[in-house]
């Protein structure tokens, strides 16, 4: 499979400051049961053996340029990425390289199996063995890194966690209680990790100062739910809201993730700050996800450009010979107030005349 983004849940490398907060950055977009569409065909589909993919524009020296498809037992049943090798693919050229590297691949393979490679096109076009994969059976394979991976700046980019069963960052509930303090009564910082399954379904966590919303399926990182300036200072607590009873979601490969006892109780998530007393309760979307969509996905911003080029056509001939400028605006709803019954929609200083103070 090639792609231009590779599918959440690969494995490969991201960056913190794009991926976390930006939707644009995955093949899926991040959006809703689309998040899994990929990964779950390459699960049942145990033909798929290699998917490559760009749009990091990150070179391939690091190893998790390359992963596969499964993990050490004893770090958990996790990732489940059928029968597929995932690799990142660089850029040739320098201007366009988040680090310099420019970079290719190559694939060589016969009937026993095949081989990535890299080019590394800085260095006139040599040739490196990267990884060998070995067909052992119709539906299994050995892979291994082929080279000791000497190149490795481990430090050039930061890797954003992802959680898995087994590596002790998993938090669980209070028996008692049915609440769930995450940072032990302590204040979050850039060192906290750990992460946790809500009632629900969904997975939050904390890593890099920062609370992130995981895919449930692949754990992989969805988006930014609290940034590290809001957070800075504060613990986060668990509690149930009081309704015994919410929608429970499907949450394929999860069967070993334990959550609260009362499993279909809604929740809340509150930030608690110690020095103003202040309690700060993090809602969830309308479609129960918590993480936010900061900068909306570019094929909605697309469709929202067309829109604006056919009102800038319109408004050139509307206007035309006028003294007015046909300036085209974007009005964005449906909601503007969050108390009783919108009836005004316009943006003051965009859409309508904005007021004097």
């Amino acid at each position: 499979m090639f792609s231009h983004a590779p599918p959440i849940g690969s494995g490969l490398r991201v960056l913190q400051e794009n991926h976390v907060v930006n939707g644009c950055c995955w093949l899926n977009h991040s959006g809703g049961a689309s998040t899994r569409k990929f990964i779950e065909l390459v699960r049942q589909h145990r033909c798929i053996k290699a998917w490559f993919s760009g749009h990091f524009h990150l070179g391939q020296d690091y190893e998790d340029s390359i992963t596969f498809p499964t993990i050490p037992r004893e770090q958990g049943p996790y990732p489940d990425r059928g029968s597929c090798v995932f690799a990142q693919t660089s850029v040739m050229r320098s201007g366009t390289s988040r680090d310099k590297r420019q970079q290719s691949r190559l694939i060589r393979g016969n009937k026993d199996g095949f081989e990535i490679c890299t080019v590394d096109h800085f260095n006139g076009g040599t040739v490196r063995l990267d990884a060998t994969i070995t067909y052992k059976d119709e539906g299994h394979e050995v892979g291994v890194f082929a080279h000791e991976h000497e190149e490795i700046s481990g430090d050039s980019f930061i890797k954003v966690y992802s959680p898995s069963l087994g590596d002790g960052c998993k938090v669980d509930y209070d028996d008692e209680e049915g609440a769930l303090d995450p940072t032990k009564g302590d204040c979050i910082d850039e060192e906290t990790i750990a992460w946790w399954q809500m009632s629900c379904g969904r997975v939050l966590g904390m890593y890099d100062g920062r609370l992130i919303e995981y895919d449930p399926s692949t754990l992989a990182p969805l988006g930014l739910v609290v940034g590290a300036d809001e957070l800075a200072g504060r613990r986060v607590l668990v509690v149930g809201s009081g309704i015994e009873e919410c929608a429970v979601e499907e949450t394929e490969g999860m069967e070993g993730a334990d959550c609260a006892d009362a499993e279909a109780e809604e929740q809340a998530v509150l930030l608690i700050d110690d020095n103003t007393g202040t309690v700060t309760v993090v809602q969830p979307n309308e479609d129960g996800s918590y993480w936010r969509k900061i900068v909306r996905n570019k094929m909605i911003r697309m469709k929202e450009k067309r829109r604006e080029q056919a009102a800038a056509t319109v408004a050139q001939t509307e206007f035309e010979g006028s003294e007015m400028t046909g300036k085209v605006v974007s009005s964005w709803g449906p909601y503007t107030s969050t108390v009783g019954t919108a009836t005004a929609t316009g943006v003051p200083g965009l859409t309508k005349k904005a007021k004097l103070k």
